[in-house]
């Protein structure tokens, strides 16, 4: 009985967010992201994850004001309502001219054009969605990592949603767990590139040092990294006043000094991902609890 009623009240929540996202895809791009900030800024400081959001916020700007700090969180709710219901319209946004903007592509040309093997990695920043559909389309396979929804209803169709962004059968999702591992490792070994999120936290990870604090961090991808000899690529992700984006390709990162750690590697990795985080707080996912 507990789990039909579990499953009825998944089914209940799975229809209301189609319904959402029907609504919002026959709407224009920016009023769908319009839309999604209001909703999100609105409701987001009902949620416990609201006050978690303040606490990582504080952690990594101690010298801000009470005032400063919600100002920042307030902004970064915008920025998930957005991305969340631009998820039902990424085929609209990539169908748009230079609606996504692409900075140091050279750094990435000669990976684009042998092909070679890639671990591309970001942050919840900005549209951190948009990452996936914008490889593919450079002509680079290449396989993602997502965590799963509970409610397998939702889970589904948004699993949907990023499929059908891609223009390609060969680049592809896979939930994180058994089978993200072995999807990833079967993709490396077909000379496929990978895409992954490093800003969350890993209780299976290494102690690795991020805005001062020691937190568990994955570092998995590093032994891969090493293992194949794969070059780390660092895809900063920024949402622009003018409702579009840009993406900049970094110089790779080879790891092959025997010499180094992984938690060695993550801690130069987190040294660059800091830098992205001060320059646009408000495009940070706040919410995760990341600092516990």
């Amino acid at each position: 009985m507990r789990k039909l009623l579990i499953n009825l009240k998944y089914f209940i929540e799975f229809i209301f967010v189609r319904i959402l996202f029907l609504i919002v895809y026959i709407l224009p791009i920016n009023i769908t992201s319009k839309f999604g900030a209001i909703f999100f800024r609105l409701f987001g400081r009902l949620s416990k994850s609201h006050i978690t959001a303040i606490k990582n916020c504080h952690h990594v700007f101690p010298n801000l004001t009470n005032k400063e700090v919600k100002k920042i969180v307030f902004k970064s709710w915008e920025n998930l309502g957005q991305t969340i219901f631009e998820l039902g319209i990424l085929k609209k946004i990539f169908n748009k001219n230079n609606y996504i903007q692409t900075e140091g592509l050279h750094n990435i040309k000669e990976i684009i054009q042998n092909k070679t093997p890639t671990i591309f990695f970001s942050i919840h920043h900005s549209n951190w969605e948009i990452c996936v559909p914008l490889l593919d389309r450079l002509g680079i396979n290449v396989g993602a990592i997502y965590r799963h929804i509970n409610n397998h209803y939702i889970n589904s169709f948004v699993l949907e949603q990023r499929v059908g962004s891609l223009q390609t059968n060969i680049s592809f999702y896979t939930p994180k767990g058994k089978q993200s591992a072995r999807d990833i490792l079967e993709a490396v070994k077909n000379k496929n590139s990978v895409f992954l999120l490093v800003d969350q936290k890993d209780s299976a990870g290494e102690d690795v040092i991020l805005f001062n604090k020691t937190i568990k961090t994955q570092t998995g991808f590093l032994k891969i990294a090493r293992k194949y000899n794969m070059p780390l690529v660092p895809m900063e992700n920024k949402r622009l006043k003018n409702g579009k984006f840009n993406i900049t390709f970094h110089n790779p990162i080879f790891y092959n000094d025997s010499h180094a750690s992984d938690a060695d590697m993550m801690h130069k990795i987190h040294n660059i991902i800091e830098k992205w985080i001060l320059s646009n707080p408000t495009q940070w996912f706040w919410q995760h609890n990341r600092f516990n």
